[in-house]
């Protein structure tokens, strides 16, 4: 392995060994808690344009399997952990983490103290990093960090370039999904509850996705914040009250702007698999995988419409909203793999209350 270096825009910097990719990044550096899953999370859309931290110590151990992947391409910049182990000792890997990252271009440093930068973030905000060649001038890479511009239109990069459908067996319903970064998991969880799925680039008009007739309309979650992508707001408005509207992450900001509430990005974010989420309608907890920089100000929810069901345990922050005169529910995390859950829950009563398939071909419009 390379020496490489990670210099932070603070103007600190750590000494490491290099894989994956070879070259110099800059991206927003973002944290991630979990102990498993970093192939769905370097998968992740969501994580476009950013440099990933993970606090886990051991990471690469179980490598990648073909089937795990949350999108065809690994869209983060750049990835430092505290130990890299590139012999996996499970039996269902096809591919180790250098390989993948390699291949998509992505440079990873090992041996930084990973725990040590998590608690910078968390006490200083969140901010620019660099991964680059050992040796390199601190001062010279921080004013090159500095001026760099990030990228503004993130979900163009990932969002499907044409319409595509995901179908599963005895359908009760045909969902259209507005991609800004959707996730594989969603769209198996979707086809899991009787729903096919008809998959539709960020800007699809609304007349385009009128001709697939679809009964429920989700908006997915993506990488950037909802300013960029203000043409799905009003796609939400011109749905709304006329189709069951659902979403999550980048979705649910959408909605929220789409009410007239307001978006704040946080400190550092939610990142991770172990946030604990109240729903206040029904008083159960849920341990909670998340991964959201911006946040819904729940003070701004008065006279929008919409009520707020979910928030976080730690911060109190919201984590979920419903407007059930109108059909529509968001949340800010990513529901369960198994089973309905509240959101899956209420979106399908939703769509059931209009009426299904059955009356697919009724004009609401």
């Amino acid at each position: 392995m390379n020496k490489r270096m990670l210099v932070l825009e603070n103007g600190r910097y750590f000494l490491g060994n290099g894989f994956g990719a070879k070259g110099t990044r800059i991206a927003e550096l973002v944290f991630n808690t979990s102990m498993v899953g970093y192939q769905e999370i370097i998968s992740d859309p969501a994580y476009r344009n950013c440099m990933l931290v993970m606090s886990y110590p051991l990471i690469g151990n179980y490598g990648l399997t073909d089937d795990d992947f949350e999108s065809k391409a690994v869209h983060i910049s750049g990835m430092i952990v505290r130990e890299y182990n590139d012999s996996p000792s499970n039996f269902r890997f096809t591919r180790t983490l250098q390989e993948v990252l390699r291949d998509n271009d992505a440079p990873g440093i090992e041996g930084i103290d990973t725990r040590e930068i998590v608690r910078i973030v968390r006490s200083e905000g969140s901010m620019r990093a660099m991964i680059t060649d050992a040796g390199r001038d601190i001062d010279e890479c921080v004013k090159e960090i500095k001026a760099y511009s990030l990228v503004s239109h993130s979900v163009k990069e990932v969002s499907s370039k044409s319409v595509w459908y995901a179908r599963t067996r005895k359908p009760q319903y045909t969902v259209g999904i507005i991609d800004c970064g959707v996730r594989s998991t969603m769209i198996r969880k979707l086809k899991n509850n009787s729903c096919n799925a008809v998959v539709f680039p960020y800007d699809t008009s609304k007349e385009e996705i009128l001709t697939h007739n679809p009964q429920g309309l989700f908006i997915s979650d993506g990488p950037d914040t909802p300013e960029a992508v203000r043409d799905i707001e009003n796609l939400i408005k011109e749905f709304k009250g006329k189709i069951p509207i659902m979403g999550i992450g980048l979705g649910a900001h959408l909605i929220a702007y789409a009410y007239g509430a307001k978006i704040q990005k946080m400190k550092f974010g939610h990142n991770g698999a172990n946030q604990p989420v109240r729903n206040i309608i029904t008083g159960e907890i849920e341990i909670t995988s998340q991964n959201h920089i911006h946040v819904i100000d729940k003070d701004s929810l008065e006279g929008t419409g919409l009520t707020l069901t979910h928030v976080n345990l730690i911060d109190g922050t919201c984590e979920g909203i419903i407007d059930e005169a109108n059909s529509v529910i968001a949340m800010q995390y990513h529901p369960a793999e198994d089973g309905m859950g509240y959101l899956f829950e209420k979106f399908i009563s939703f769509m059931k209350k209009f009426g299904g398939r059955k009356n697919a071909k009724e004009n609401r419009y």
